[in-house]
C-alpha cells in the first residue's frame, strides 16, 4: 500500500507529543537526516513491514519496532542512511550474495512505497528529491565484509547505489578489530592489510568510509590510509567526554575526524550516553552533542539514531515519529535554530556534496 501523501498538520503533531510547534517546524524547515538507521534488520529477520505504522509493540519501543517508513515521513525525516547490516557467520561468497539480494530486496521495498521514497546516490540526486517533496533513502553497508568476496570490490556493487559502508561491525573481521566485548574471541590488533586495501577502494569509488564500531588502534591506522580529502564519518556513537565506553569516541578521533571536515553522529542508546546523576531524557544525547562541539565545533555533529539497531532510546525517544522531541529539547536548551539546523542535516550534506557531487 502506497504511504500517506502528507504528514500531519505542525499543530496536530505537536499536540500527539506534548512539543512546541517550533520543533516540528524546525524539523520540516531544515533537511533532517539520520546518518544511521538499522530498521532493514528486523524486516529481514521476521518481516517487520516497514509500510506499515507500527504501535510501540510489545516492548514499548526497546530494541528494535521504533521506526518504519510512515513514522519517519510523519516526524519530518527528509532523508536517511538506511544500513544493510551484514551476518558475520557464513562464508565471504555467501555474505556477497546475501548483500546482493539484501540490497535487490530494500529497492523493490522502496518502488512499493510509492512516490514518498526515492533512493538517492549523490548530492544532486538528494536535491532533486528535496525539491520533490520526497525522503532520500542513502543505503549502506554495516560490516564491510559483505563486499569480501565482491569481484572487483566496491566497484561491483550495482549502480553504485551504497554511498556509505561501516568498515567493522560488533564483530572482528578480515578488515579488522571491533571496538565490541566480542572481539576477546579472535581478537586482531587493529586494521589489517585486507582492510586498508578496502579503505583505498572505497575512496576509489567515492564511498563514505564509516569508522564507527572499529577498535582504537583500528581507527588511528584507518585515518592513517584514509584519502584526506575525503571526509570520514562516525555515523551512531558517544563520545568518551561525556561517558567513557569501550562504543564511544575520544577526544583524538573526534579530532581526526573533523581534520577531514566529516561529521560524528550522536546514537540515541542510552547505556552508551548515560553518565551517573546526568539526565535520562533527550538531553543525554545534547550533552554528547555538546562535547563534540566544544571539542571541534558544531560543523562536526549530526544525527545517528541507531533506531532498531537493538538499541535502549531515553523512554521519550523510542518512537521513530519522536525527532521534534529532540528538537524541542534544543530549543529548550537555548540553541540557535543555525546550530540546530547544522546538526539535523546541513553538516552532513555539506560532506556529501563534497564526496559526491
Amino acid at each position: 500500500m502506497p504511504l500517506p501523501e502528507h504528514p500531519p498538520e505542525v499543530s496536530v503533531l505537536a499536540r500527539r507529543l506534548e512539543v512546541s510547534r517550533e520543533a516540528v517546524e524546525l524539523l520540516r524547515a531544515f533537511p533532517t537526516i539520520d546518518l544511521h538507521l538499522d530498521s532493514f534488520i528486523p524486516s529481514r529477520l521476521w518481516g517487520y513491514d516497514l509500510l506499515r505504522r507500527h504501535g510501540p509493540g510489545l516492548f514499548r519501543g526497546r530494541f528494535f519496532g521504533q521506526l518504519d517508513f510512515v513514522r519517519a515521513l510523519e516526524a519530518g525525516l527528509a532523508g536517511g542512511g538506511w544500513s544493510i547490516t551484514t551476518n558475520p557467520l557464513p562464508s565471504a561468497r555467501i555474505r556477497w550474495r546475501s548483500f546482493l539480494r539484501n540490497l535487490a530486496d530494500f529497492r523493490r521495498l522502496v518502488q512499493r512505497a510509492g512516490p514518498r521514497l526515492r533512493v538517492v546516490r549523490n548530492h544532486s540526486e538528494w536535491l532533486v528529491a528535496r525539491r520533490d517533496g520526497v525522503h532520500a533513502v542513502m543505503l549502506a553497508i554495516q560490516g564491510g565484509n559483505a563486499l569480501q568476496a565482491a569481484p572487483n570490490g566496491p566497484a561491483s556493487i550495482p549502480e553504485g547505489l551504497i554511498t556509505r559502508v561501516t568498515l567493522v561491525h560488533l564483530t572482528n573481521s578480515i578488515y579488522g578489530a571491533t571496538s565490541s566485548p566480542l572481539a576477546l574471541w579472535g581478537r586482531k590488533r587493529g586494521l589489517s592489510r585486507e582492510g586498508a586495501r578496502c579503505i583505498e577502494a572505497l575512496n576509489a569509488e567515492r564511498i563514505f568510509v564509516d569508522l564507527a564500531h572499529i577498535n582504537r588502534e583500528g581507527f588511528r591506522e584507518a585515518v592513517a590510509v584514509h584519502d584526506r580529502d575525503q571526509p570520514l564519518l562516525v555515523t551512531h556513537t558517544g563520545v568518551c567526554g561525556v561517558t567513557p565506553h569501550w562504543r564511544n569516541l575520544d577526544d583524538e578521533q573526534l579530532r581526526a575526524v573533523a581534520d577531514t571536515d566529516g561529521c560524528v553522529g550522536i546514537i540515541f542508546a542510552q547505556p552508551f550516553l548515560r553518565r551517573a546523576g546526568g539526565p535520562r531524557d533527550a538531553g543525554m544525547i545534547l550533552e554528547h552533542m555538546e562535547h563534540v562541539i566544544k571539542t571541534v565545533g558544531e560543523r562536526h555533529v549530526a544525527l545517528g539514531s541507531d533506531y532498531d539497531g537493538a538499541i535502549l532510546p531515553p523512554a521519550e525517544l523510542r518512537d521513530g515519529a519522536s525527532y521534534p522531541r529532540l528538537v524541542d529539547a534544543m530549543l529548550r536548551r537555548g540553541w540557535e535554530p543555525e546550530r540546530i539546523g547544522r546538526i539535523l542535516g546541513g553538516n552532513f550534506l555539506r560532506a556529501f556534496a563534497r564526496l559526491r557531487p
